[in-house]
């Protein structure tokens, strides 16, 4: 067997399944109305579409309230190590090419510390998909400011307020190359799992920021986007191929500065609207989207997929790769490998 075709195990397909079978035996222990068992709910539930047996689905999250995840899913898992996640992903999933393989982290887990592990593995497109919870806070460690917090933010660790400006995750994605970059809300079960469904579907790295509530240490973090009052003028539903328009507003292209802007829409300005494509190679006008949101008020705030694009896999190039060392160079050595040149035997 060569080592492309070791390396492209087909996966077990499964029988009929339900949300019921994914779940585990596991008490969920999470704060009482935290977001992150909504999240859990529609991944669950999610889970018998891939038409894949559990043994073939593996969950591997780093620290953090999020990276519970895996005790809870009655699938293959690993609660591994704070930020390292994508790597140890990064090293299943090209080498065990028949799973499909998901990272649950958070804003903590993923951009501190595992910033480094995280625009590595977007940047590879690994065939990964990278569930990043957004709290704004960390709520495993009791309330500390986080890599997404908005600038003045009070918490524990910054009575007098944050000095530093936040990360936006979807423009860091975007900026890293990702391949897919899509952003959703926990409360949305609907539009949660349409864009699960996508990210799956997706060959190569996904990554997924779910807007998750902390009840306990942020709450109403995101109220303005979830509520009915505010949300039809905060947030933006993106569709590929549609106009972007939302509420009474819209998003044009500046003709002078060639900018993205929010208008009032008229009559007038229906032809001026900037048609979303999710599939554009040039991720400039993807990285334009991400930066309408304010980081304060949250006010045209896009969802949905913000890029979707096909490039090459690493997993697939690794494996032709070694089946090319192969036939140019015959079967490796690993003993003389790790022996190298320089050897002795000490009496």
């Amino acid at each position: 067997m060569s080592t492309s075709e070791a390396l492209s195990l087909v996966p077990k397909a499964a029988g009929k399944q339900t949300m019921k079978d994914f779940k585990s035996d596991q008490e969920v222990r999470w704060c009482p109305g935290c977001g992150d068992y909504a999240v859990l709910a529609a991944v669950q539930s999610f889970m018998p579409e891939l038409g894949l047996a559990r043994e073939n689905v593996v969950f591997v999250s780093g620290i953090g309230c999020s990276s519970r995840f895996p005790y809870y899913m009655n699938t293959y898992g690993m609660h591994s190590i704070h930020g390292r996640a994508p790597a140890i992903a990064t090293g299943l999933a090209t080498s065990r090419r028949d799973l499909s393989v998901w990272v649950v982290t958070g804003d903590g887990d993923a951009l501190s510390i595992g910033g480094n592990h995280l625009i590595h593995a977007l940047r590879r497109n690994v065939n990964l998909k990278i569930l990043l919870f957004n709290n704004r806070i960390y709520g495993l460690t009791k309330g500390q400011y986080s890599p997404t917090s908005e600038t003045g933010k009070i918490t524990k660790s910054t009575p007098m307020g944050s000095l530093e400006a936040p990360f936006n995750p979807v423009s860091l994605a975007i900026g890293a190359e990702a391949s897919f970059v899509a952003r959703t809300i926990d409360s949305d079960r609907k539009h949660l799992q349409s864009v699960l469904r996508a990210a799956a579907d997706h060959p190569g790295t996904a990554l997924v920021e779910i807007y998750q509530n902390c009840n306990i240490f942020n709450d109403g973090a995101f109220e303005a986007l979830k509520d009915s009052t505010t949300s039809q003028e905060a947030v933006i539903r993106l569709e590929h191929g549609e106009p972007i328009r939302f509420g009474t507003k819209g998003v044009v292209r500046d003709a002078a500065t060639g900018e993205l802007a929010v208008i009032e829409v008229t009559e007038a300005d229906e032809d001026r609207l900037l048609v979303h494509d999710a599939h554009a190679a040039n991720p400039t006008t993807a990285f334009a989207l991400s930066r309408l949101a304010d980081p304060d008020t949250l006010h045209h705030t896009p969802i949905g997929i913000l890029r979707d694009v096909v490039r090459p896999v690493y997993d697939t190039d690794m494996a032709d790769q070694l089946d090319l060392a192969v036939t140019r160079q015959g079967a490796g050595d690993l003993a003389g490998l790790l022996a190298g040149t320089d050897t002795w035997t000490v009496p």
